[in-house]
């Protein structure tokens, strides 16, 4: 593990790096410092206007300081005399509250105090898409169902073989690569990690996305529906609880075997509360995991033109069947597969851990399993609540789940709701053509 920036220019060869944050919006901020200045860097921190970037700050706020996190750092393999690595936000010396990666730090740190060391693996969709965002970028990838065509994802294999050589450059352990379920639509996977790990790679990944897209002329995109008609961006997170960090995890203590409401499924009773957590706030989860206008139009979607949004609805959980929130498709781990590309990838790890966290506390049961089609069935489940319609219901579940607000952070929760209401606000006053289609002749 990295601890001494300036020796690891020196050995690298490095002669930039971009310290890094994200702010509550998932924006990636950064700045540029030359090699010789890093060592004050990583002592002080780079310095910031939070105002000019989506924190709840003013312009009378003092200087924010992004502490690089040395553990971080990943040699850009596309430009290897420049490192990115994430910093820590800090102002008057002390931890920015709101920050996303110090929400995420301070659930880990409780998850510890308890025993548990949460590991999860995520899988982030995108498309790629022509460089104004409008169409697809590959005219010929037109097929009605193009999940895993294999002649549409050798037409893009410079792009995918680009990351994918980047990945195993960094020692991710990327194993497979595909064409998703829209046209377009792409998704790699790598091993699963520690969670602030995990969280990292993701952001590193998006930001390594586009720059390899932009590269080859194209655009990537994580927009949750960027085509309408077509499948969404998910990103569905993989989630398993360990005894110990790193490496030296030995126990997972998720797993669990016999006839209770969750062991069928290979979930202990460790396993079940953290689910019963998830359950429990899942409606709350949705003003994070699915965090822009945009997002309830895949959560919320009608019949894609694929056959299935492969998104959900509905707060349930099932065992290996795709069409729930949740599914358990092997002993000792559980995926949520409510979140998409849109979610911020700290908060979306920080989430997880608070509603794990209050579900464990307090013995929470996760309900019922349901065994059915959801897309073709799912009318007949009339007792699991529905999955906010819209942004602003998301919020207001968020806003009213107090215990949840509580273990995300009271300073964090106000500057998250403060900022996304200003956001749905503005969209709410923007004029639109659906508007005259339906009203002017009214």
């Amino acid at each position: 593990m990295t601890t001494d920036l300036a020796a690891f220019a020196k050995e690298k060869g490095v002669k930039y790096f971009m310290i890094s944050f994200t702010d509550l919006f998932g924006g990636q901020r950064a700045k540029l410092v030359p090699a010789q200045a890093i060592a004050d860097m990583q002592e002080d921190g780079a310095g910031f206007a939070g105002f000019a970037t989506w924190l709840d700050m003013t312009p009378a706020h003092p200087d924010m300081l992004a502490v690089p996190d040395p553990s971080s750092v990943i040699q850009l393999p596309w430009k290897p005399e420049v490192a990115w690595v994430a910093g820590n936000c800090v102002m008057e010396g002390k931890d920015v509250a709101q920050a996303p990666r110090n929400v995420l730090r301070r659930l880990i740190g409780e998850a510890a105090e308890m025993g548990m060391h949460v590991k999860t693996g995520i899988e982030a969709e995108f498309f790629l898409l022509t460089p104004d965002g409008e169409q697809i970028s590959d005219p010929f990838d037109t097929a009605e169902k193009p999940c895993y065509d294999q002649q549409a994802v050798m037409r893009r294999y410079d792009v995918v073989r680009e990351i994918c050589d980047y990945m195993l450059e960094l020692g991710w352990g990327p194993y497979q690569n595909d064409h998703e379920d829209a046209n377009g639509q792409f998704e790699m996977n790598w091993e699963f990690d520690d969670v602030l790990k995990t969280a990292d790679k993701h952001s590193f990944f998006k930001f390594m996305t586009k720059s390899v897209a932009e590269k080859h002329g194209l655009r990537a995109t994580f927009m949750p529906k960027p085509v309408e008609g077509l499948t969404g961006n998910g990103c569905h997170a993989h989630i398993s609880v360990w005894d110990a960090p790193g490496a030296d995890s030995k126990t997972n203590v998720f797993a669990g075997e016999g006839d209770g409401p969750t062991g069928e499924v290979g979930l202990g009773e460790q396993g079940k509360y953290f689910l019963g957590g998830i359950m429990k706030h899942a409606s709350a989860l949705a003003a994070i995991t699915n965090p822009t206008v945009n997002s309830y139009k895949r959560i919320n979607a009608p019949r894609t033109m694929s056959g299935a949004t492969w998104a959900p609805n509905t707060v349930t959980w099932t065992g290996n069947n795709r069409t729930h929130m949740v599914r358990v498709p092997g002993p000792g781990r559980f995926e949520l597969r409510l979140a998409d590309g849109a979610t911020n990838p700290y908060l979306l790890q920080a989430v997880i851990i608070a509603a794990g966290l209050s579900g464990i506390r307090s013995m929470a049961d996760p309900g019922r399993r349901w065994d059915i089609d959801m897309y073709a069935e799912g009318h007949t489940v009339t007792d699991a609540p529905k999955l906010p319609l819209n942004m602003l219901d998301g919020l207001r579940e968020y806003d009213n789940d107090t215990e949840l607000k509580a273990m995300m952070g009271q300073e964090f929760s106000s500057a998250f709701l403060k900022m996304k209401h200003q956001e749905w606000n503005s969209f709410v006053s923007h004029f639109s053509r659906w508007e005259k289609d339906h009203t002017l002749d009214i």
